[in-house]
């Protein structure tokens, strides 16, 4: 297949950042079915200094996967210093990523499943006609619970992978472009203004809000695009009151959601356009290994300094056990890996109650 690069291939991961590391996976892989670990390694921060009050910080980081499909979760700990909660609650419509969306199989099968947690809403539609609620996990962070068609597994576990992010914005027009040209969500599933009675626990948001729902019209291609699969994002923006920086006065990497990372093809020709587009790389890691993964890694902001990352897979872990890492240098970056090769990934999960 002939592309032209830079090829983004789905949303490889959103990042959250907490205070125990495991707890968190934990309580993930308990509820939301994440019990494949793609990496688990303590290392050292280093490459991050825009962002990392300009010291390298040691940290603890787990990649862990849902095969149902979907986007992966980052769970990532300082371990050097305290990470800082935000000094405020963050509201809807504030500044960066305020929540996190996971896709549902059955959406009425999801809220039963998670009935024992902190549930904020009941089952409600959406402005674009998706069955969604949300709740928060023990962590602080708010999540929404997406119902979906699109899987590369199914009847695992009635939630999959992460489907996007709800992201507050100051300026709709000018972070539509930017998530269109920039990242290819040129698709618009919905864009209302007004009071939404279906938004997270809405006896408690007030006021007027616009929101655009959007997507992609062309399906990712790439190694991993069938399993990452379809995603959404969702921008919102509030109509009449004062809104505040999620992470402002704080580090990438303290608590609640870091950063939303793109599985890329092509990091040179992403280098070239995104600086053609006014969004300069900050941070530009050149070739890292990790061990059990490695490739090179880069981070833009949005128009209101949300971080994006882009990630380009040079070696990843198949089989962990017998040692089986695929050289992703070598392939057609337009073609997937093979069904049985992504379904390996997931041979070897980490033992732990999953979701049913």
């Amino acid at each position: 297949m002939s592309v032209t690069l830079p090829l983004i291939t789905g949303i490889q991961q959103i990042g959250i950042g907490n205070e125990a590391v495991y707890d968190t996976w934990e309580w993930y892989r308990s509820h939301l079915g994440f019990n494949v670990s793609i990496f688990d390694e303590a290392a050292e921060a280093a490459l991050m200094l825009p962002y990392t009050g300009g010291e390298p910080r040691k940290r603890h980081a787990i990649l862990a996967l849902n095969m149902m499909g979907g986007g992966g979760a980052e769970i990532w700990q300082y371990t050097s210093r305290i990470p800082q909660p935000p000094a405020f609650e963050p509201q809807l419509g504030d500044l960066g990523i305020y929540m996190a969306k996971y896709k549902s199989i059955d959406i009425a099968r999801s809220y039963a499943a998670l009935m024992n947690t902190n549930l904020l809403s009941p089952i409600t539609t959406n402005p674009a006609g998706d069955k969604h609620f949300y709740l928060k996990d023990p962590f602080n962070n708010v999540i929404e619970i997406v119902e979906s068609d699109n899987w590369f597994n199914e009847n695992r576990s009635h939630t999959g992978g992460v489907y996007g992010a709800v992201i507050g914005v100051s300026d709709m027009e000018a972070s539509l472009v930017f998530y269109k040209d920039v990242l290819g969500y040129d698709k618009v599933l919905s864009d209302t203004t007004g009071a939404f009675e279906d938004f997270v626990d809405s006896s408690q948001v007030s006021g007027n809000y616009r929101r655009a729902i959007i997507t992609h019209s062309k399906e990712r291609v790439g190694p991993f695009s069938k399993l990452f699969g379809s995603s959404q994002i969702e921008l919102v923006k509030a109509q009449d009151k004062e809104v505040k920086k999620i992470f402002a006065e704080r580090m990438w990497g303290d608590l609640g959601y870091i950063h939303l990372c793109f599985d890329i093809k092509g990091m040179d020709e992403m280098r070239a356009k995104c600086k053609s587009a006014g969004c300069a790389f900050t941070v530009d890691s050149g070739d890292f290994d990790m061990g059990e993964a490695a490739g090179q890694f880069a981070y833009i902001e949005d128009p209101d300094g949300t971080l994006i990352e882009f990630v380009e897979a040079h070696k990843i872990p198949i089989m962990k056990k017998i040692g089986w890492y695929l050289d992703m240098k070598k392939r057609d970056p337009a073609k997937s890996l093979p069904r049985w090769m992504l379904q390996a990934m997931g041979l070897n999960p980490k033992k732990s109650p999953v979701n049913s």
